[in-house]
């Protein structure tokens, strides 16, 4: 694809799915996201893993809708309509698959495609897609219903969580909302990427059921498993019909009092305050309401969103950046309950990483952008493998190298009987670059770094911008500017937090360093220098083409401490450098439970190109080990990035070290 075509492609989905263009629209977020495919990361590390996103992850995610006989489930809800029709009144069929959850794997699978035709068109793919498509829409019941569970076995419940009726049970575990919700996101990325009305269409009727189930607000049912709301914003942007947006405000209205925590219905989602239940049901809960917020204009849930914040990055967050801290339930736990076996399933990051980017553009904060860059490189980051075909639910700080802890499976797994994980990072990782910039009026927000090429409209100037850098491995960016005409707009530089010697915005991790890294930026070779507007750096000027920011980041190696209430890392400390986290992995290492890091240790960052596709990695000198015998014993280690944990075999691992008491 040409910059011309990748651009008006990208102007296109600017246009429909962000920019509020739709006639009548009276809200939108004010910042405005750059879309992903107005930007082509070209180069280096997030290059190479979209690459193995799209030419091994996506078509395995394909084959393993086939293989686990995903599709045939739907092939069977057809089949019993079919044949009812014809008069077989008593005719079922049962399914050959465990959940009824099962048909949303199949949907985002679509949607990762989806993202992948929109920036390489590939006909085969497309045709495989249609196929899928024909043969969910083959599945939807005359009125629009769209369930295959209960489609294939209409007499009586085929499985414990489904109700006797449609939509009496979700509140609990059928899950047919949820299941619509992901329905939605394809519908709506497959239109837009292929101008194919097929699956949108399908949506559609979906929707006006559900307008007629529930717009009169008389049945006042709860989705048991958040995801709709994202979903019916995305109808909205794609048509401009309201009652879409009106039915996503319903099923968040709808909810508590008195419900349960685990799915968040314990109180009204405006009274809430702290994060609680199942993370991903939440998170993907708190992404809607901000979607509800910015679209309606309905601003009192923004007061409640930005409590939940504040309480999960101060008290139920990982150093990683994952979030879900116990394995029972998949849940939030109590403040500071943040165990080394924590879960942090790959699903709670990815839609943790979608509230976080909300957060953003609804205010302008880069702490938001901190916290995903930080979920991104770390916690979200090690769910996929580097041959991108074995992946973990579960994404803990420590592990004993044998432990079945990933949903019975020892390591990484290539697929899961419930397997919400793989095409959820496919998705996100094919969508990329739509996190990378932002615009608000005549200002430009650069938010990522990564080797790429992006281009915006900033004050009705279209400019195009080329990052050359090899970030995260040092933080030398080179930020090439290209308007259309010489023009007066601001760059808005995010300075990182770590950068700035605050591992997160809050008390929960602190540097025992905590002095800023000496950051600088030049302009055309000149040194610039300005205050910091909520965490980025605003450059103000007469741009022209040819422009060149240079910034430099530098990346000393961190030790991080927990606050003392975190009782589980008392004692102990952890190692970071630049947005990275870094583990010990016995691999590399022996005695990896006893080490122990005193101050005394010297620590260096190491270039291996030869391993795991190149990385940094940190040579620890004067580090301590006990022996067999109790004796305490000088050691070296080397410590790998967290993400590239478990890609060599199984070992055991750890991120929090033992330290003596500072």
């Amino acid at each position: 694809m040409t910059s011309d075509n990748r651009f008006n492609r990208g102007l296109f989905f600017f246009a429909i799915l962000l920019a509020g263009a739709v006639a009548g629209r009276a809200a939108d977020y004010p910042i405005q996201p750059v879309p992903f495919t107005a930007v082509k990361i070209s180069g280096g590390y997030w290059h190479a893993r979209q690459e193995t996103n799209r030419l091994v992850t996506l078509p395995f995610a394909i084959q393993q809708c086939e293989d686990s006989r995903r599709l045939d489930n739907f092939d069977l809800a057809a089949d019993t309509l079919i044949r009812r029709a014809a008069g077989e009144t008593r005719f079922q069929n049962k399914p050959v698959t465990i959940f009824p959850f099962d048909d949303s794997d199949v949907y985002k699978t679509i949607e990762g495609a989806a993202y992948s035709l929109s920036l390489f068109p590939d006909p085969a793919l497309q045709k495989k897609m249609d196929g899928f498509i024909s043969r969910i829409a083959a599945a939807q019941e005359p009125d629009g219903y769209l369930y295959t569970f209960r489609t294939m076995h209409p007499d009586s419940p085929v499985h414990p969580w489904v109700g006797q009726e449609r939509w009496v049970k979700d509140p609990e575990l059928s899950h047919e909302l949820y299941n619509l919700g992901h329905l939605y996101e394809a519908g709506t990325a497959y239109y837009l990427a292929t101008g194919e009305t097929n699956l949108l269409e399908v949506c559609l009727k979906s929707a006006r059921l559900l307008e007629r189930d529930f717009g009169d607000q008389q049945r006042r049912i709860a989705p048991g498993h958040q995801v709709v709301e994202m979903g019916l914003a995305k109808l909205y942007r794609v048509t401009g019909d309201p009652q879409w947006i009106r039915l996503a405000q319903f099923f968040l209205d709808v909810r508590g009092p008195g419900g349960s925590p685990y799915n968040q219905r314990h109180l009204r989602v405006v009274d809430q305050a702290e994060a609680v239940g199942h993370a991903v049901r939440a998170n993907y809960m708190y992404a809607g309401m901000a979607d509800v917020a910015a679209l309606t204009g309905e601003t009192h849930y923004l007061a409640a969103i930005g409590k939940i914040w504040d309480n999960v990055v101060a008290k139920k967050w990982y150093l990683t950046g994952g979030c879900g801290a116990l394995a029972s339930g998949e849940a939030y736990g109590r403040d500071y309950e943040l165990p080394n076996d924590g879960y942090n399933e790959t699903c709670a990051a990815v839609a943790f990483l979608f509230w976080n980017q909300r957060m953003f553009l609804l205010s302008g904060d880069a702490k938001y952008m901190d916290a995903f860059e930080r979920t991104l490189y770390n916690g979200f980051n090690s769910g996929v493998s580097r041959s991108g075909d074995r992946f973990f639910y579960p994404n803990p700080l420590e592990y004993d190298g044998v432990e079945r802890n990933n949903h019975g499976i020892a390591g990484r797994a290539p697929w899961f009987g419930c397997a919400c994980c793989p095409p959820n990072a496919l998705r996100l990782l094919a969508s990329l670059g739509g996190y990378f910039y932002a615009v608000e009026g005549d200002h430009l927000f650069v938010n990522l770094y990564a080797q790429s090429e992006g281009e915006a409209v900033v004050a009705g100037n279209k400019v195009r911008l080329r990052q050359s850098t090899d970030y995260p491995w040092n933080g030398n960016i080179k930020l090439s500017v290209f308007p259309d005409y010489p023009g007066n707009f601001t760059l808005c530089l995010r300075i990182p937090g770590w950068e700035q010697g605050r591992p997160v915005p809050s008390d929960l991790y602190t540097y025992s360093d905590a002095r800023p890294a000496g950051w600088s930026v030049r302009v055309n070779g000149k040194k610039v220098s300005a205050d910091l507007r909520q965490g980025f750096l605003p450059l103000t000027r007469a741009w022209k083409a040819g422009d060149v920011v240079e910034m430099d980041l530098p990346m000393p190696v961190r030790r991080v401490r927990a606050a003392v209430q975190v009782a589980a890392v008392r004692d102990r400390v952890a190692l970071e450098r630049g947005p990275l986290v870094y583990c010990l992995e016995g691999v590399d290492n022996t005695n990896i439970f006893s080490a122990r890091l005193p101050d005394t240790a010297k620590i260096k960052a190491l270039a291996r190109p030869d391993l795991l596709g190149g990385m940094t990695v940190l040579g620890i000198i004067g580090a301590e080990s006990q022996t067999a015998s109790g004796q305490t014993a000088k050691a070296n280690f080397t410590a790998i990035p967290y993400y590239s944990w478990n890609n060599r075999g199984n070992a055991p691992m750890a991120v929090w070290l033992k330290c003596p008491t500072p």
